[in-house]
């Protein structure tokens, strides 16, 4: 008698990931509440420039009566490169998203669907002026997103994970 042998595979076929922009249906396809959000690595598209700058002005006069004046000025950039990871903080009512690149008091950024875009992409929201940038509030202060930050909105990763298990079985054959 031939014995038949068996063999059990389990095969697992994972796709690598993948950065796709957060949307809507996204968040629906998913079910992504506020507890499943904050298991989510956020990823934003590009880098995200925030200036403040301070000036103090003094006018006087010089030891040789020349009329003097004086300005001094600070500027504090913060940069937060391209594919920056960054964590899920909170919902807001209207449906925007708070998340947040760095532990701090408010220093978390908001990002919201503009109104007229149809890719449902969440971008980094600010107050816009073309002269000044985006007007924003970041731990507890206010600063200006540079107009090329305004083009930043969030990733995410998806992968598909396709699991199939197999049997296999080899037959000997038979003889007269």
């Amino acid at each position: 008698m031939k014995t038949i042998a068996l063999f059990s595979v389990l095969v697992l076929l994972a796709s690598c990931g993948m950065k796709v922009p957060y949307t809507d249906e996204i968040k629906k396809e998913y079910n992504l509440d506020e507890n499943n959000m904050k298991k989510v690595q956020f990823f934003t598209s590009q880098t995200i420039i925030l200036a403040r700058k301070n000036s103090l002005e003094n006018q006087g006069t010089s030891g040789t009566g020349a009329l003097v004046t004086n300005e001094n000025s600070v500027e504090n950039r913060i940069i937060i490169p391209v594919n920056t990871k960054c964590v899920f903080e909170k919902f807001e009512a209207n449906g925007d998203i708070q998340v947040r690149f760095e532990v701090g008091q408010n220093k978390t950024l908001r990002y919201a669907v503009r109104k007229g875009q149809t890719s449902g992409r969440f971008y980094l929201d600010a107050v816009w002026d073309q002269k000044k940038g985006g007007q924003l509030d970041y731990g507890n202060l206010t600063y200006y997103a540079t107009p090329e930050s305004g083009g930043a909105y969030l990733l995410v990763v998806t992968k598909k994970l396709r699991k199939v298990r197999r049997k296999d079985r080899v037959v000997k054959g038979m003889k007269v």
